[in-house]
């Protein structure tokens, strides 16, 4: 078995588009298929900020759902568009909004098959992937060693929004631990969430949303090879949305 993981795509379709080619996928029956049998995995946050997000469910929904060619763990901004589609009365803040006036422009019919692909997609994805062929845990904000093979609560939150405090910073972010320092697992831990210029390694961790939405690039990390490839940004550059670890 042999994966590429994919972060935080934002709707970004474009640059999706040019990482596929840049991993030697083809482009057939409006989905991405590799020559070699690769499995894509989308390690969550597939909307919100970006400009094409309803192209991403229904492209992700049609490699997942339809043709079975891909896997897809849910992120916080999936999460949160989930309970919008549900109904429930959700902040149209940070990025949902611009998946919102997508959604809200397309003729009803549209909007109800679009909102059916959601639903099947996120109810039908598992909270974190476990993928013991190449030895790695695919988790949306990562996941601490202890809580692998969990799914409660305090899991979910954890795998979603990452080790949060409670606390914020001056600009309204939240303050979260760096747990991958205490990671000491033997298995990859791939996840993003955390904005970053370059994919960050530490232990056996790998964060890989290099902030495609803000400006920077989308990157895919390779399994078993270990190998990181990435595609510049057509977003315009965000400096402030970066977070740099001491």
């Amino acid at each position: 078995m042999s994966i590429d993981v994919i972060g935080d795509v934002h709707g970004c379709m474009e640059e999706l588009q040019e990482l596929f080619h840049a991993l030697g996928y083809k482009y057939e029956q409006h989905i991405f298929v590799h020559p070699d049998g690769r499995i894509p995995v989308f390690l969550g946050d597939i909307t919100d900020r970006g400009p094409h997000s309803i192209g991403l469910i229904k492209l992700v929904y049609d490699m997942v759902i339809v043709h079975k060619k891909a896997h897809y763990v849910p992120g916080n901004h999936c999460n949160k568009l989930y309970r919008y589609f549900l109904g429930n009365n959700v902040n149209q803040r940070y990025g949902l909004e611009t998946t919102v006036s997508e959604y809200t422009s397309l003729p009803k019919a549209e909007q109800h098959a679009v909102k059916q692909q959601f639903f099947k997609l996120y109810e039908n994805a598992p909270l974190y992937l476990t993928l013991p062929e190449v030895n790695a845990i695919v988790a949306h904000a990562g996941i601490k060693e202890a809580y692998i093979g969990r799914t409660d609560k305090r899991v979910k939150t954890f795998v979603l929004y990452g080790d949060i405090t409670g606390e914020f910073d001056e600009d309204g972010r939240p303050i979260r631990r760096d747990w991958a320092l205490n990671y000491h697992g033997t298995s990859w831990i791939v996840y993003g969430h955390t904005p970053i210029k370059q994919p960050r390694i530490i232990n056996n961790t790998i964060n890989i949303d290099t902030g495609c939405v803000f400006g920077n690039s989308l990157t895919a990390f390779r399994l078993p090879e270990e190998e990181t490839v990435s595609v510049p940004s057509k977003q315009p550059l965000i400096e402030e949305k970066f977070h740099y670890f001491e």
